[in-house]
Order: C-alpha cells, then sequence, then structure tokens
C-alpha cells in the first residue's frame, strides 16, 4: 500500500523529500483548503484529488505520495512564490501530479484522466 503524506508549504516538502529519499516518490500540488468550505480553494483540485485518490492502486507498493498544500490563493498567485521558482518545481498549475526526479507529470485538467494518472504511477 502507497504511504501517503500530507503537507503544507515548500520547506515541508523539501524536508519529506530528504526524510524518503531513495524511494519512489509522487507529489500532488493541490491550493490549501478554504477553512469554510474543507474544500481547496482551486476548483481544479477539487476535481482532480478524488481521481488521483481512486488511481493509487496502480502505484508500486514501497511508492510515497506526497500530497502538498501550495498556500492561500494570493500566495500561489504570486508569480515568485517558492513553488514557482523552485529550479526543480517550476510548478505552472495546480493541481499538478508528478513523479519526483523525473520530467513526467500532469497538469490541470490531465489530473482528472485516469488512464494518463495509471500511465504516471505505472512507468
Amino acid at each position: 500500500m502507497v504511504q501517503k503524506i500530507n503537507i503544507e508549504g515548500h520547506d515541508a516538502y523539501c524536508k519529506a523529500l530528504e526524510e524518503h529519499k531513495g524511494k519512489t516518490l509522487f507529489a500532488l500540488f493541490c491550493g490549501n483548503e478554504d477553512p469554510a468550505t474543507g474544500k481547496s480553494w482551486c476548483p481544479d483540485c477539487v476535481v482532480a484529488e478524488p481521481v488521483v485518490e481512486r488511481n493509487l492502486k496502480h502505484v508500486p507498493d514501497d511508492a510515497v505520495l506526497i500530497h502538498c498544500s501550495v498556500g492561500d490563493r494570493p500566495y500561489w498567485k504570486d508569480q515568485n512564490n517558492a513553488f514557482r521558482t523552485d529550479p526543480k518545481l517550476k510548478l505552472k498549475s495546480v493541481p499538478t501530479l508528478m513523479k519526483v526526479g523525473t520530467p513526467q507529470r500532469l497538469e490541470e485538467e490531465q489530473c482528472t484522466k485516469d488512464d494518463l494518472i495509471q500511465m504516471l504511477f505505472e512507468d
């Protein structure tokens, strides 16, 4: 069974990478939850999260999925935020699902397509 880690922020993401070095890592970046609604401020993330969740059965057993919240909407919209400027990430959109350490990534509506998610997880 895949290990899932829920974290918030760029520093926590970097720490999680360090703690799980040597494992197959996947990362799902989404907007933070709005405390009032319990849902992400990002409507695409709200749609994508359950699709990614139901495809976790395709992830190798020893893999780790890091579910990382990128912050509130104003922070995300800032072009100089750490998620956008990190040379290893260069995030352009949320949701983004990626296999860490590879160029493989799915962005926005791609994260709602079962076949694409399965290919990313199984490759």
